[in-house]
């Protein structure tokens, strides 16, 4: 029977019929690292996709079921150690690859996405006290649901979602062929995902800017700190020499840099806008430097890299996206060191169709409702303490436990 409930990334039920669409996941290797009482599985894939995470009892296992995923031609799971006693992995009718892992006492399971490139993306998934475990990929950031040290406790609020518009004033981002800029569009998009956020009980979103004004990168987190944000979202619209480039990618906080060249010349293009400003970032106090320049603390990354990749999910069911995983980068306006942060850029403003689209109603509010799902879907499963959604989620997944017990237990491979 079930133990416990599940946890699931990018609202695994909902998208795991519509996953075939987007291709197929390879598990390419698995790796553990244990200790009596604790434990870390890392697994690498050739692509990020929604997961499921639950345990069994009777005897005790952790459950992973990986949407639409594959096991690579000659993978050899890792033999039981510590705590885990055995790793077992089988297909599914659904195109689901179930992984079990037997445990010698109950656990409590966590999982985050640790990174995403080009040339694949790391599940890791923790067990223990706190999920405070050391990875075969070194030691690893404990996945938390998202509170920001700022952000207020009380008991049913509303999760509180900064919307940031790119560009804005004398900035005005890029410029489509057709003129275009990529500051209107995307206060345009901003204001129709905060409207969206807004109509939706136990969410509550903050503009940093509602009309055409220049703000330093700075002062768009320091906004968003004042608002007491949970969560920080940068609308953009990308431009690139070749404008036969389309489809959506979303960002969040790189510690290596870019990862890949595209993403660190974004980086670079979008951090210049403080020069452009005629502010340079090396004499600010040191409080706001330390906002705007310190990395944020592993843990912060790994939840935003959670929330990005629903988001990016999200965007997937409804278009093209130009990258098929999160990306990392150095952006100035995500190293707030306690907000979990993301950059979304909705399309490409240089390709002169999605130009076109990005300049009517339809398009801004598709791009909205989309980013809208991803980020619903992540504080459904991963809310913050003293949240609506925190306080609706424990009857909810009482009521999903008691539909699944009446049709019996989950199978094991």
């Amino acid at each position: 029977m079930i133990r416990r409930g599940f946890l699931l990334c990018g609202v695994f039920l909902a998208l795991s019929a519509n996953a075939a669409a987007a291709g197929h996941a390879d598990l390419r290797s698995v790796d553990l690292a244990a200790a009596p009482d604790r434990a870390g599985l890392t697994l690498d894939l050739s692509r990020t996709t929604a997961y499921r995470l639950f345990t069994l009892e009777q005897p005790s296992r952790v459950v992973i079921d990986l949407a639409n995923t594959r096991l690579a031609s000659g993978l050899h799971l890792p033999e039981g150690s510590g705590l885990v006693e055995t790793v077992r992995a089988a297909p599914r009718p659904d195109g689901t690859l179930r992984i079990v892992l037997e445990v010698g006492q109950a656990s409590t399971p966590t999982a985050s996405w640790s990174s995403s490139t080009d040339h694949g993306a790391r599940l890791v998934v923790r067990l223990g006290a706190a999920g405070e475990v050391a990875t075969a990929a070194g030691s690893a950031p404990t996945l938390r649901t998202i509170r920001a040290a700022h952000a207020p406790a009380d008991s049913d609020r509303d999760v509180i979602v900064a919307v940031d518009a790119g560009h804005g004033g004398h900035d005005p981002g890029a410029t489509g062929h057709s003129g275009t800029h990529e500051k209107d569009v995307v206060l345009a998009i901003a204001r129709a995902l905060a409207a969206r956020i807004n109509d939706e009980d136990g969410m509550h979103a903050v503009l940093t800017r509602n009309h055409d004004e220049f703000l330093l990168l700075g002062d768009r987190v320091a906004r968003a700190r004042a608002a007491k944000a949970d969560l920080f979202v940068s609308v953009h619209a990308d431009s690139i020499a070749n404008r036969d480039v389309t489809g959506s990618s979303v960002y969040v906080l790189s510690e290596r840099g870019a990862t890949d060249e595209a993403a660190k010349i974004l980086a670079e293009r979008e951090n210049a806008a403080d020069l452009m400003g005629g502010v340079s970032l090396g004499d600010k106090d040191s409080t706001l430097r330390s906002v705007l320049l310190d990395l944020s603390s592993k843990a912060t990354i790994s939840t935003s890299m959670t929330a990005a990749e629903s988001v990016l999910i999200a965007l997937e069911q409804v278009g093209e996206v130009r990258k098929p995983s999160v990306q990392q980068a150095r952006f100035v306006v995500l190293k707030s060191p306690d907000i979990p942060s993301m950059l979304v850029e909705t399309a490409y403003i240089s390709n002169p169709v999605e130009e076109r689209r990005l300049r009517t109603a339809r398009e801004q509010t598709r791009l909205a409702e989309a980013i809208f799902t991803g980020l619903r879907g992540y504080f459904e499963h991963h809310p913050p303490a003293g949240t609506h959604f925190a306080r609706a989620r424990e009857p909810s997944t009482a009521a999903v436990l008691a539909g699944a017990g009446s049709r019996g237990p989950i199978a094991s491979p």
